[in-house]
Formats: structure tokens, C-alpha cells, sequence
């Protein structure tokens, strides 16, 4: 089969214009940035309000192996899957990060023929959304520490700042550093250091924001610092706030973009599904539910992270609840959570893994027992969605569906849109719109007015499946200036491994017995959450041995190779 670049670069597009068109929408709603890709003014919203609302589908996935399991190839397949069966449908996924691009993920626009194009604009700046996002933190950022130089009439307190500056770059060596070195005109010495874009408070903004005014207004309650008094130092309060609305105008908007097969596609915000809370935007989300009759929308990771946090975080802040899930696996990824292999991205996979194995199967599928159950706790119907590999057999197939069905899940049905695109997830279409059809009560898992302390075990023991939670004395300081400040009745998102539903990565499967070690707790003020970090959490990856971009360049024409 064809390189992911080849099969996109062989794609027959529409313009985006036509596009937009078939969607209903008008030439002021689009602001062009080129043939294939457009944004689209927050304005259709109002515009198209006495529509109605289409079915709001989730898809999630089993706890990952390092070589991911195809979700947003199965969001991408479902949504042109549906238009098969004669549905009107978009896809809304996030945005790709340059550091996972060009490090060991990879690309963010799907695969094989299920992929949104132009695969290689959405993987390398798209429309400059991430730039305006790490332009506007460091700005913060630097008018914070100016405010400090030039007086600091607020009487911040400098060893209480907690804003870091970002990079879209995995760069390990700026995870902590010396700022202010070389003499009192570069200000005040202290410790900080960088994190990578997608994990950005003002990211995460970006993707919760309902609006202008909503934007406007998280903006300026971003926590920052706190003065000698104890009393929290805003982004309003330095005069940063406006200067940073501004830069994020157009990037508030969403982008319209289209699969291989012109289904229309959403492509916003970008926050990390482990780190930060991992899902597209709600203002994509408000405007695609408008725009069709189905609404396909993508968690990052396993159900335990981006499932969890659009259910808790998300859903509270866009109040739009789903209609169903869908919970993608592989049979080797079930295998791999037996615990008998190991896998390293970019080595050949182990010989037994890929054979007929049914007691490793076995071994493995208590982590898809649990992800559903996380799934069905938050009250939404759930369709396994099993990524079709040709190694796969009939009986593995089969062992899969049973334990599913036995485990809660509507369905479990085959879907081989990487192959087949559209036509290849048929099945799975059909049964993502009856499990819609069944609809959801959905419920929260926690009441925000818990203590700080409650909601963290709730997620650990209820969702990753913990004996209890362990808490550091940072993270015990941390809890008790957040509860004093009038902080604790945000949302709590969980800073954690993907490769674990525990916290520690090397624990395969369904762990039991295990206690979540909380180190640390931040507060993401703006954003409306805060987010402990669980077990040695890197909010700044860095690149491994043989990074992917070693393998991207242009050629003569321009035309770009290398990504995946």
C-alpha cells in the first residue's frame, strides 16, 4: 500500500468554496487562506441557529501502544463512512503539533484512505493557529517579567510565578532553565523553563472559548503569580490580557478543510490529549453541529484522558452533550497488553504479536473492558470500533466482539477505512447511528463543589482503576493555595501516561492495586480547570534517537516528502 503523503498528494480535492457551498454556507462566512482550506466566521453559528442540532458522536480509544491505534483514522473513515449511507456528516479534530510531526507520532490528519487534506498543510502550520497561540503566551510572558523589572508596582512576588514560556518544538534542554543571567538588565534571576504549545494554558483557551467575549474574558483570569500578600496576579492585571485577544483573533476561528473522499472536515485548536485535555474546539463543535446531520468528534488518547476530559471539561464549558462513543481497538494492541511484548515505534513489531494469539488476547482485553466501562459511566452508548489489520483473524475477531458486547458496548464491528476508506466503515456507520438513535443520559462524573482532593480520587479510582491517591508535599502546598484563592471549584485534568491507565507506563492492561502519586498541582485559571500531575508527566517531550523529521524535505517542485 502507498505512503500516507502519496495517497493524500494523489487526492482529487474540491475547492474549498465548494465545499462550503454544499454545507449551506455563504462567501462571508469563509475567509479564504488558499484553493483547499478556509476559515469560517463565528457568525454562522447565529446565522444558521433555527437548524437543527446534529447527533454528536465521541470517539475515543483503548489504552494506546506507542504506535497509536488509528482513532482519528476511524474518525476521518466514520465520517465518510456515514456519507455513504447517506448522511450528511463533518469530522472536528485537533490540530498537529510540529513537536509530534517532526518527533516519533507523527502526523495528525488521519491515515492510509481515511485522511483529511491537504494532509501536508494540517501537519505543517495549517493556518498559523499554533503561532498566534505561543506568540500570545510568551507575550504574557514577557510583560510579566517586565512588569517586575520596571517597578512591580503589583509587588509580585517573583518565587511564586508559574508561568512558563512555550515552543512548538520537543526540545528537552529548555524543560528547566536560568532566566535573567548576565546582569540587572535582563531582570531578576530565577528558575524557569518551556513547555511545548499544545500543552498552553492559552491552547487550552482557545479550544474552550464560546466566543469573543469568552476568549476575552479567560484570557484575563490567567493565573500567573501571586503578590507578597498571597493574592493571585492575573493576565488583567498586567495589562496583558487585550494585547493577547488581539493576536488570537483569527485564530478563534475555526478551519474548514475536507477528507479524501470531500467530506467536510474541522480542523481547530490542538491542546494534548495527556498534558492538556486533548480535544478540538467548541466553537468547530458549535458550528459542524449546524452544518449536518452528524457531528463526528475526536478525544486524544485512551477513554481514560480525552474521553474523561471532554465528558468532565469540555461538556461543561460547550453544555452539548453526545449522542454516542466510539471506542477504537486493535488485536494488537490487546495483545500488547498482556504484557508478553514489548513495542518500540519504529522497530519491527515481535513475530508472536502479529501471529494468532488467543491467550495473549485474553491477557489483554480487561484494558478494553475497563475503557468502555469509563465510557458507560459518563451514561453515552458505545460502538467498539476494532482497526482492521490483515494479520487479524477471524477468531481473535470474534473474541473481541464477544468480551465487548459482554463488557456493555451496542456493537463491535470491523472497520477497514484505513484500506477502504469510506466504504471499509459501512458497518461501523450503521452502527454508530443506531447506537445514536438509543441516545445518551449523560452525567458528570464529580460535582465541581468537591474538595480538590475528592475530585483527583474520583478520577483515580473510578476511571484508572486505583486503590487510592498518594499526594506530594508540592501538590499538598499547591491544594491548599488554590483551595485559599477560590480555586477549587474548577474541573480537574488529569496530567498523566497515555500508555497506562495507571500512572505509571510500564503497568499494561487493567492495572489493579496501584496508588496514583500526585506531584504536582497547576492551576490553568483562564481555561477553567486544574491539572495535577500524575507520575513523571513531561510537560516538554523531547526527540528520540531517529526523529521523523530526519526524513521530511522538498523536492525541486516544492512538493514536500517524508511526513506520515
Amino acid at each position: 500500500m502507498e505512503s500516507d503523503l502519496t495517497i493524500a498528494q494523489a487526492a482529487r480535492l474540491k475547492p474549498i468554496a465548494a465545499i462550503a457551498a454544499d454545507l449551506g454556507l455563504h462567501d462571508d462566512d469563509l475567509e479564504p487562506y488558499g484553493r483547499y482550506k478556509a476559515k469560517l466566521s463565528l457568525n454562522t453559528t447565529e446565522r444558521l441557529s433555527e437548524r437543527p442540532d446534529a447527533k454528536y458522536i465521541v470517539v475515543t480509544a483503548i489504552t494506546p501502544t506507542p504506535l497509536g491505534e488509528g482513532k482519528t483514522t476511524t474518525t476521518v473513515g466514520l465520517g465518510q463512512a456515514l456519507g455513504k449511507i447517506g448522511k450528511r456528516p463533518l469530522v472536528a479534530i485537533r490540530q498537529a503539533s510540529q513537536g509530534p510531526v517532526f518527533g516519533i507520532k507523527g502526523g495528525a490528519a488521519g491515515g492510509g484512505y481515511a485522511q483529511v487534506v491537504p494532509m501536508e498543510d494540517l501537519n505543517l502550520h495549517l493556518t498559523g493557529d499554533f503561532h498566534a497561540v505561543a506568540a500570545a503566551h510568551n507575550e504574557c510572558a514577557a510583560f510579566l517579567d517586565n512588569h517586575i523589572y520596571q517597578g512591580n508596582a503589583l509587588r509580585i512576588d517573583p518565587a511564586t510565578v508559574t508561568w512558563r514560556r512555550v515552543l512548538d518544538v520537543n526540545d528537552r534542554a529548555l524543560r528547566q532553565i536560568a532566566q535573567g543571567l548576565g546582569g540587572k538588565a535582563n531582570g531578576p534571576v530565577r528558575e524557569t523553563g518551556f513547555d511545548i504549545t499544545a500543552a498552553s494554558e492559552v491552547m487550552a483557551i482557545l479550544a474552550l472559548a464560546t466566543g469573543r467575549r469568552d476568549l476575552r474574558e479567560r484570557l484575563g483570569r490567567i493565573f500567573l503569580a501571586q503578590d507578597v500578600d498571597g493574592n493571585p496576579i492575573t493576565a488583567e492585571q498586567i495589562g496583558a490580557a487585550g494585547m493577547m485577544a488581539a493576536l488570537l483573533k483569527d485564530a478563534l476561528l475555526p478551519n474548514l478543510l475536507q477528507t479524501l473522499e470531500n467530506t467536510p472536515a474541522l480542523v481547530h485548536a490542538g491542546p494534548f490529549g495527556n498534558i492538556a485535555h486533548g480535544n478540538s474546539s467548541i466553537v468547530a463543535d458549535q458550528i459542524g453541529r449546524k452544518l449536518g446531520d452528524y457531528l463526528i468528534t475526536e478525544a486524544g488518547f485512551g477513554a481514560d484522558l480525552g474521553a474523561e476530559k471532554f465528558f468532565n471539561i469540555k461538556c461543561r464549558a460547550s453544555r452539548m452533550a453526545p449522542d454516542a462513543a466510539v471506542l477504537v481497538t486493535t488485536i494488537r494492541a490487546l495483545k500488547a497488553h498482556s504484557g508478553q511484548f514489548r513495542i518500540v515505534a519504529g522497530r519491527a513489531l515481535p513475530a508472536a504479536l502479529v501471529a494468532e494469539n488467543l491467550d495473549a488476547l485474553r491477557g489483554g482485553m480487561p484494558n478494553m473492558i475497563k475503557q468502555i466501562e469509563n465510557v458507560r459511566l459518563h451514561g453515552v452508548p458505545v460502538v467498539v470500533a476494532v482497526n482492521h489489520f490483515p494479520t487479524d483473524t477471524a477468531a481473535e475477531i470474534a473474541l473481541v466482539r464477544e468480551a465487548a458486547l459482554a463488557a456493555g458496548a451496542t456493537e463491535a464491528v470491523v472497520s477497514k477505512v484505513f484500506a477502504e476508506g469510506g466504504a471499509g466503515g459501512v458497518e461501523l456507520a450503521e452502527a454508530v447511528v443506531r447506537a445514536a438513535e438509543i441516545g445518551a443520559s449523560f452525567r458528570f462524573l464529580y460535582e465541581l463543589d468537591a474538595p480538590i482532593k475528592e475530585k483527583i480520587a474520583t478520577i483515580a479510582t473510578k476511571i484508572y482503576g486505583a486503590s487510592g491517591v498518594t499526594f506530594e508535599p508540592t501538590a499538598e502546598r499547591a491544594i491548599r493555595d488554590f483551595t485559599r484563592l477560590g480555586f477549587d471549584k474548577l474541573p480537574i485534568c488529569m496530567a498523566k501516561t497515555h500508555l497506562s491507565l495507571a500512572d505509571n507506563p510500564a503497568l499494561h492492561g487493567r492495572p489493579s492495586g496501584f496508588t496514583v502519586t500526585i506531584r504536582d498541582v497547576r492551576a490553568s485559571v483562564g481555561a477553567g480547570f486544574l491539572y495535577p500531575l500524575a507520575g513523571q508527566m513531561m510537560t516538554m517531550p523531547g526527540l528520540g534517537s531517529s526523529p521523523g523529521g530526519l526524513r521530511v524535505d522538498i523536492d525541486e517542485q516544492g512538493r514536500i516528502n517524508g511526513l506520515n
